[in-house]
């Protein structure tokens, strides 16, 4: 199984490098084909649309061929819609490819996470979410490099494509490992061979767990989206300076989720949980109150902090909340409601924002903090009475 970790974590570093690919290509795409910087919107939306799709028909995908083949087919379609990015001239185009794009990362994170979450402990979900953030930050740095050297934005799509295929040359040699761990995998004796999303919906707590994800991971969003516009235009920093701060968040979350893992040792994921959601509170509570601009860098650890070990202990949970059989079909249906809020919660504070003014982002971060909170605990009482 160590082999095979390996390769899980390689796998979360590829995951993470599409998802911050687009957005630091975007000024040089726009600039090409003559777009604007808001038509990134739906090339977005599009991408997300995918991966909601696939999240949702991940459950029947791995119980029909495995999960190491759903992860071998989604990088290579990866790969392939990545090297086609790179050979896009139009915009209907770039429309286009994002849905496969979309379709492929869907499955990857839904396998992986219900892989993991079934065979290792919760240090080990922790690490490998930091490895997507290492992905995701390895990224734009392959793009800055080929932006400022003669291959432009397609090379810089193309290299992300390469190491997409050494993974998916990886994944293949790997295959026997993943077939011997699927064996051995509790999803494998869990009973049904199939639960349909409708039917998992019936599980206790299942609904109100979306929900929670959806509180949590739009609060992710919303305070990375919106931290340097808020820091400038609030805060008073100039625009260099608040992009600076905003990256602390994400330093943050991801050297977060590597203490995190040391922590998980000792500590359940319910108390990682709790700690998570108050470091994040009070990182909100300090960006609201009218304190001295050096709040503001605490602020944005403090929320990076608290952020780093949330999403990861929910999803390690899964299994024991809601049983084996269920635990792929309710993964798929939580990234999916992740995702949802991830998309939907930042452009809707965008309009709360209109409507009142940028003070309002903390207030509306805190509110999703203790919403999520409080559905996570109402998950826990809702399963553990309907297994009393």
């Amino acid at each position: 199984m160590i082999t095979l970790l390996i390769v899980v974590y390689l796998s979360f570093i590829s995951l993470g490098l599409p998802d911050s690919m687009l957005g630091a290509a975007w000024p040089a795409i726009a600039r090409d084909m003559g777009l604007e910087a808001a038509d990134l919107g739906l090339v977005s939306m599009i991408v997300t649309l995918g991966t909601v799709i696939s999240s949702l028909m991940s459950g029947r995908l791995i119980r029909s061929v495995g999960t190491g083949r759903v992860m071998i087919l989604s990088v290579l379609v990866t790969a392939v819609v990545l090297l086609f990015f790179s050979f896009a001239g139009s915009y209907l185009l770039l429309c286009l490819l994002a849905l496969p794009l979309g379709l492929g990362g869907g499955s990857v994170d839904a396998a992986l996470n219900g892989f993991v979450a079934r065979n290792y402990k919760a240090s080990h979900m922790n690490w490998l979410h930091c490895m997507w953030g290492v992905g995701a930050t390895i990224s734009p740095l392959i793009m800055g490099a080929n932006l400022r050297g003669s291959m432009g934005w397609p090379g810089g799509y193309r290299m992300v494509a390469l190491l997409q295929g050494i993974l998916f040359v990886i994944l293949l040699i790997s295959l026997p490992l993943w077939r011997r761990a699927e064996k051995k995998d509790p999803l494998a004796s869990a009973g049904e061979k199939h639960i349909s999303n409708r039917n998992a919906l019936r599980t206790p707590g299942l609904m109100t767990a979306m929900a929670a994800f959806a509180c949590f991971v739009g609060f992710e969003a919303i305070a990375g989206v919106w931290a340097a516009t808020f820091l400038e235009g609030r805060k008073g920093f100039d625009p260099a300076s608040a992009a600076f701060l905003a990256s602390l968040y994400y330093l943050g979350t991801t050297l977060g989720r590597a203490v995190s893992g040391l922590v998980a040792i000792k500590v359940d994921s319910r108390r990682l949980i709790r700690w998570g959601c108050f470091l994040a509170t009070l990182g909100a509570v300090l960006l609201a109150l009218p304190l001295p601009r050096p709040f503001s860098l605490a602020a944005y650890i403090l929320l990076g902090l608290g952020n780093a070990p949330i999403y990861p202990a929910m999803i390690h949970l899964t299994p024991q909340r809601f049983g084996m059989a269920v635990s792929q079909a309710a993964m798929g249906l939580q990234m999916a409601a992740a995702y949802t809020g991830s998309t939907l919660l930042p452009p809707l504070t965008g309009v709360l924002v209109r409507a009142i003014s940028l003070d309002i982002i903390p207030y509306v971060v805190l509110a999703l903090i203790l919403l999520g909170y409080a559905l996570s605990q109402l998950i826990d009482s809702k399963t553990e009475a309907a297994t009393a």
